[in-house]
C-alpha cells in the first residue's frame, strides 16, 4: 500500500531523515516508536506532503506522492491526525468533525461516517455544540481522530496518540484503534507508550537519529535486547 524508499529529508539545510525505508501492507497496523527529536513527525509530515523529501521516493498504491499537495494526497487515501491535534479552536465538535470532509461531496456517506465517528466517541455526540478550545486534551484528541476518519481515509496516520493524556483516555483511544483496524482501516502510529503500542500493532520500526535501526514483528521487536534496554528499562 506504502512504500518509502530511500527518504531524506529536513529542514532548510539541516538534514533530519538519512535513508529511510518503510512499507505499509494494507490491513497493516504499524508502530513507528523512537526517542523524542528522532525524526518520527518529521517522516509522518513528509508522507503528508507537509515537507519536501530531498531524496528518495514515497508510493501509496503505486501513485507517487512526491511532489503532491497535501489535498491530493488525502484524495488518494491518506489522512494524518498531527502531533497537537491542531483544532479548529473556535469551530465546535461537529463542525471540525465537518471539516474533516471537506474535500468530499457526498452528502449522504458524509453524514453516514459523522454518525459512525459519534458512535465511537459517544463524549463527541453529548458535546457536538461545544467550541474545540474549551475541550480536555483527551477529548481534543477524539475530535482530531474523528476529523481524521471523516476523509474517509484508506491510511491513517496518528502522530503521538496519546501525548499529553491521562493512562484511561489512552487506554480508550487504544480499543477505539482497535476497532477501526477490526473494520478494515490500516494504521500507522507513532506513541510514546512502546509497550502498549508494540503489543497492540502487528508491525514495528525503531528510529534512532533519522535512520530506522529496527524493524519486524511487534512480538519480536519486545524482545529485542536493545529495546528492551533502550525503551522499556529491561
Amino acid at each position: 500500500m506504502l512504500q518509502v524508499q530511500a527518504i531524506e529529508a529536513g529542514y532548510g539545510d539541516v538534514n533530519i531523515l538519512w535513508g529511510v525505508d518503510i512499507e505499509v501492507e494494507e490491513h497493516d497496523m504499524i508502530a513507528l516508536v523512537g526517542a523524542n527529536g528522532v525524526g518520527k513527525s518529521t517522516l509522518l509530515r513528509t508522507i503528508s506532503g507537509l515537507l519536501s523529501p530531498k531524496r528518495g521516493s514515497i508510493h501509496f498504491r503505486g501513485q507517487s506522492l512526491v511532489g503532491k499537495s497535501c489535498e491530493d494526497i488525502v484524495r488518494y487515501g491518506v489522512s494524518q491526525i498531527p502531533e497537537g491535534r491542531q483544532l479548529f479552536w473556535g469551530l465546535t465538535i461537529k463542525e471540525n468533525l465537518k471539516m474533516g470532509g471537506y474535500l468530499r461531496n457526498d452528502e449522504t456517506g458524509i453524514n453516514q461516517d459523522m454518525e459512525w465517528v459519534l458512535e465511537l466517541f459517544p463524549i463527541l455526540r453529548e458535546r457536538a455544540n461545544q467550541l474545540a478550545g474549551t475541550l480536555s486534551g483527551g477529548e481534543q484528541q477524539m475530535c482530531a481522530i474523528g476529523r481524521g476518519l471523516m476523509a474517509r481515509p484508506q491510511l491513517l496516520i496518528i502522530d503521538e496518540l496519546s501525548l499529553g493524556l491521562a493512562p484511561v483516555v489512552t487506554e480508550q483511544l487504544l480499543e477505539v484503534i482497535q476497532k477501526i483496524h477490526k473494520d478494515g482501516l490500516t494504521l500507522l502510529i507513532v506513541e510514546q507508550d512502546i509497550q502498549s503500542i508494540l503489543e497492540l500493532c502487528n508491525k514495528g520500526y525503531v528510529m534512532e537519529t533519522g535512520k530506522i535501526v529496527l524493524k519486524g514483528d511487534s512480538a519480536d521487536l519486545l524482545k529485542s535486547e536493545h529495546v528492551r534496554k533502550a525503551y522499556l528499562g529491561i
